[in-house]
């Protein structure tokens, strides 16, 4: 409980990562509320066309040029979005930290192979490597996923290998192996434990990548046709930019925020959980 109570302490003297935090916390609000609210499908015509925000009590951010709510799409597509963050960002991590793992620890010619692997993935343009996989397997939220957890895991890897180089030689591995504890065991409760907190900090800014990564997809007509995604609203609007400028606007600053804001919590999180660094 100390420990918990000090990293809040540490996390709340930065401002702005408590703001990124309260910002990301109204975004899972609005994920959590949209069957509630919008209970009906958000892809349904019910209103007029382009009704401007605030014109109509009844829909406050207006209406697309076939009179479906944009705010249904909006709160939707919050959940569209996080899930496909948080779930592409744990395939990511988990992965990366699988292969880091290994290849840190072991050493020799099993590191060298999972280096040059790493090395093959990072060579490839990220996005472009995930439009391909999408565009190859169909546009889903499984294949999405599947598409940015795949081409995300190499910065993860080599995060993970630095810190097990750094901690395998360490007196209190040594004394593990001298003991005579399995390689699993070290693994899982000495080595990955003292690595957290970075991993924690590169997952929460991998997932406002999966996020924009996921809306650059659906922009481009690449996102899964049966969900409603924010992406998905700023690529149908674009012919409207001139007239119906809210269209692509709103679910754009409801991207801008949402990444800004965890960018923010990843920057609290690296100074709450780094001792080294000074409280500000």
């Amino acid at each position: 409980m100390k420990a918990l109570a000090g990293f809040a302490r540490r996390y709340a003297r930065n401002r702005a990562a408590v703001l990124g935090l309260v910002l990301v916390a109204i975004v899972a609000a609005m994920a959590l509320a949209a069957p509630i609210l919008y209970p009906e499908s958000p892809w349904e015509m019910v209103g007029r066309p382009l009704l401007r925000p605030f014109q109509n009590p009844e829909f406050p951010l207006g209406t697309d040029a076939l009179g479906r709510d944009v705010a249904a799409g909006i709160l939707h597509g919050a959940s569209v979005s996080l899930t496909i963050g948080i779930v592409a960002t744990v395939v990511s991590v988990v992965l990366g930290t699988l292969v880091g793992a290994v290849g840190g620890w072991y050493g020799g010619w099993i590191d060298d192979a999972l280096g040059r692997l790493t090395d093959v993935f990072q060579t490839m343009p990220f996005f472009v490597f995930a439009l391909a996989l999408v565009a190859i397997l169909s546009p889903s939220v499984g294949t999405i996923i599947f598409a940015i957890g795949i081409v995300t895991w190499p910065p993860v890897a080599r995060l993970v290998r630095g810190e097990f180089l750094a901690l395998k030689s360490r007196d209190f591995v040594q004394a593990c192996l001298g003991i005579g504890m399995s390689d699993a065991r070290i693994i899982a409760t000495q080595l990955l434990p003292n690595c957290a907190a970075p991993i924690i900090v590169t997952a929460s800014i991998k997932v406002a990548t999966a996020i924009l990564t996921e809306s650059s997809l659906a922009f481009l007509g690449l996102g899964d046709p049966n969900v409603m995604s924010w992406g998905t609203m700023i690529g149908q609007a674009r012919d409207l930019l001139r007239t119906a400028w809210y269209l692509t606007a709103i679910p754009g600053v409801v991207i801008l925020l949402t990444v800004m804001a965890l960018n923010l919590v990843g920057e609290g999180l690296n100074d709450a959980l780094n001792p080294r660094l000074k409280p500000r």
